[in-house]
């Protein structure tokens, strides 16, 4: 299986996102853009890969352990960015340092489960668009999203998230969600 562990926002996050995408995609150039929708929006805390489910097993506990030991924080969808001419994405604005140590100890419970992790730095964000066969300039993309601020919104639970790729979109399944019950 191939997993990730993520914060989803709310619907009503990702719909009002969605709201400011949607002109973005009849910019020039946005067709040559691979464009994810709201049911792919989230925020990847760890990128684990392909996991033996026998494994899964083990790392279940561990995050519950994370969970219950990391408060529900508040965040919002804010601006938009790029890296490079490769992906658009939204940023995240809020207790970003409750969230950027969850996604520490997730991480950490995966490694302690003997499942290797992207030891990439987390930068909070959630995917957009990517960057199709011919390149985009996506300094507009970017430049047309600085000034959205969504509504705040609670983080309230951790995933583990399975991904399917293939010829179309990707999409995502929860294989298990935990609740954050810590204490501030």
């Amino acid at each position: 299986m191939r997993l990730f562990l993520a914060v989803v926002p709310p619907e009503s996050a990702l719909q009002e996102l969605d709201a400011a995408v949607s002109p973005l995609r009849d910019l020039p150039g946005a067709a040559g853009l691979r464009w994810t929708g709201t049911q792919g929006w989230h925020l990847t805390l760890a990128f684990l890969g392909q996991v033996d489910p026998a494994d899964v097993a083990a790392l279940e506990p561990r995050l519950e352990r994370v969970a219950h030991r990391h408060p529900a924080h508040v965040l919002r969808v804010t601006g938009g960015g790029r890296f490079g001419d490769r992906v658009l994405w939204a940023g995240v604005k809020g207790d970003t340092h409750a969230l950027r140590r969850l996604a520490e100890s997730a991480s950490a419970a995966a490694r302690h489960s003997g499942i290797a992790v992207d030891e990439r730095p987390f930068r909070g964000h959630l995917t957009l668009a990517r960057g199709g066969s011919a390149r985009v300039d996506l300094k507009p993309f970017a430049a047309a999203l600085a000034e959205f601020e969504g509504a705040e919104w609670t983080a309230g639970s951790l995933r583990l998230m399975r991904s399917y790729l293939g010829a179309g979109p990707a999409h995502y399944e929860t294989v298990g969600e935990w609740e954050l019950t810590g204490k501030a």
